[in-house]
């Protein structure tokens, strides 16, 4: 559903988890775009903090990014799962209220790590939609996302992005394509993956416009792991080498299990559409994403001689 839209020059945008590499990400589009953009880092559960900060800066759109992911990985919120409850839950929730009394609309970076393969959702079948209820609780963290979820779409300020195992133009140390990486094995499954470059202005588009409730936010298609690093040999770094392991393995040297699923975007392409906008698959996506790379890389090497 979309409400009355924000003209460009009217918008104000608050990204919260303003240190974090998602916010990074919007503020560089926002300000390369022109637009008005500030941050910060006041803890989402503070509500008399929050709305002090809402009624500084006043903006017409909040973004956000804040959250608990977990240092270096997921496996962090089963060690500290009153934190990750502070922050994905009691946090999230009090910011969209705090944004619903102001009457500010508030896009949420959610995740899609919700799920996992089942009888109805094989490897290489339909993949899940908006409406179905979250089946994946191998981790705390993603417990957290799921129940969070149920109650935050209920805010008629509220949109919600479920991204997936997102990827930047750079190997920054929390993309999933630097991430695998360095694993000395990796599993080999398809999923669904975000890429930042075709998602994050997507998102701005859509808050703008003052969309609400819940988008799959992946690029369309599924993926393998392997298919991603052979396509990261061939463009980026040809003398890479990776291995691989079982599902069954990986889990004895985790704490807790990682979500593998596949996102039906059909949603969001069916919207994106009304705006003239078309989101490339997600094998297409990765090719141009490593071209993007692969050239960033020379110039910075150029630059460094």
């Amino acid at each position: 559903m979309a409400q009355q839209t924000t003209s460009s020059k009217g918008a104000r945008f608050l990204i919260w988890g303003g240190n974090g590499w998602v916010a990074s990400h919007l503020k560089q589009l926002l300000e390369k775009q022109g637009k008005s953009v500030e941050t910060t880092t006041i803890r989402m559960e503070n509500r008399e903090a929050v709305l002090a900060e809402l009624r500084r800066v006043k903006p017409s759109h909040v973004l956000n990014c804040a959250g608990s992911t977990g240092r270096p990985n997921v496996d962090w919120c089963e060690d500290h799962k009153e934190d990750t409850i502070r922050n994905n839950v009691i946090g999230t929730l009090n910011l969209t209220d705090c944004c619903f009394l102001e009457g500010i609309h508030i896009t949420v970076f959610a995740t899609g790590c919700i799920y996992a393969y089942d009888a109805e959702h094989p490897i290489g079948g339909k993949g899940y939609v908006e409406t179905d209820p979250g089946n994946f609780e191998g981790s705390f963290y993603s417990a957290t996302k799921a129940k969070v979820e149920v109650m935050m779409k209920n805010y008629s300020n509220c949109l919600i992005l479920r991204l997936r195992m997102p990827v930047s133009d750079d190997l920054h140390s929390r993309n999933f394509v630097t991430k695998i990486t360095k694993y000395e094995r990796v599993v080999d499954i398809p999923n669904s993956n975000s890429i930042l470059h075709d998602l994050l202005p997507v998102s701005i588009l859509l808050a703008e416009h003052r969309e609400t409730g819940i988008y799959n936010f992946t690029n369309p298609g599924a993926i393998s792991h392997n298919e991603v690093l052979a396509l990261f040999k061939k463009l980026v770094r040809p003398s890479f080498e990776w291995k691989n392991f079982s599902v069954e393995e990986q889990s004895k040297i985790l704490k807790a299990g990682r979500s593998n699923c596949k996102l039906d975007t059909t949603k969001l392409e069916k919207k994106l559409s009304d705006y003239g906008v078309k989101l490339p698959e997600v094998h297409i996506a990765y090719e141009a994403c490593f071209t993007r790379m692969a050239a960033g890389m020379a110039a910075e090497k150029k630059e460094s001689k």
